[in-house]
């Protein structure tokens, strides 16, 4: 199975590096010299990790492949995944992106839109939530506003406090556009690093 592990964001400098959004719990094993990752979109991969370093909380990547601003340009937006069998089949608290994009999203048995993303964030995760007309909002991932996920039945109940859905309902605002440092993306919301 494939795990997204970072979304690479702008290029750093003239030499090729990329600064990367982590969505891993264990960037130090992930992001080493030699590592190879299958790239989305596929026409960009695979890529070959050449080096890894922080300038702060910004995680800064060299490719192999990679040797010029302009490649690195390239790049932008494109997701870096890992092979791994190693999932926790029994854990029943966290969810992956992937297994959350595309699921109803249910106000008071109404659908009100559809999961197009999860931002995952220091403090708490983020649902993304696509509504009618296209517009984004960002919804806490915590019980008490999101009390039920069912992947089976592609559906989460959400039950926001009075105008969540208008506070965060700022068009193409994202709390991350890919340039910095995120955390814990390569494992269910709210869980450990179980690959």
């Amino acid at each position: 199975m494939q795990l997204q592990v970072a979304r690479i964001g702008k290029p750093h400098g003239i030499r090729g590096e990329v600064t990367v959004q982590v969505l891993t719990d264990a960037p130090g094993d992930r992001f080493v010299p030699g590592m190879q990752f299958v790239v989305e979109p596929a026409s960009a991969g695979p890529l070959t990790v050449e080096s890894a370093r922080w300038n702060k909380d910004i995680l800064l990547l060299a490719f192999e492949e990679v040797q010029t601003r302009n490649e690195a340009e390239a790049l932008r937006g494109a997701k870096l995944y890992v092979e791994t069998e190693e999932l926790d089949e029994d854990d029943d608290e966290g969810w992956y992106e992937h297994e959350l994009v595309g699921l109803d999203v249910r106000v008071g048995g109404k659908v009100v839109g559809k999961v197009s993303g999860l931002h995952t964030m220091p403090v708490q995760d983020l649902l993304v939530v696509t509504v009618e007309g296209g517009s984004e909002v960002l919804v806490p991932f915590v019980e008490q506003i999101v009390p039920e996920v069912n992947v089976g039945d592609k559906y989460v109940v959400v039950t926001p406090p009075p105008g969540l859905f208008e506070v965060n309902s700022d068009a193409g605002a994202t709390p991350d556009d890919g340039d910095g440092a995120g955390t814990a993306g390569d494992r269910p919301a709210g869980d450990g690093d179980n690959a």
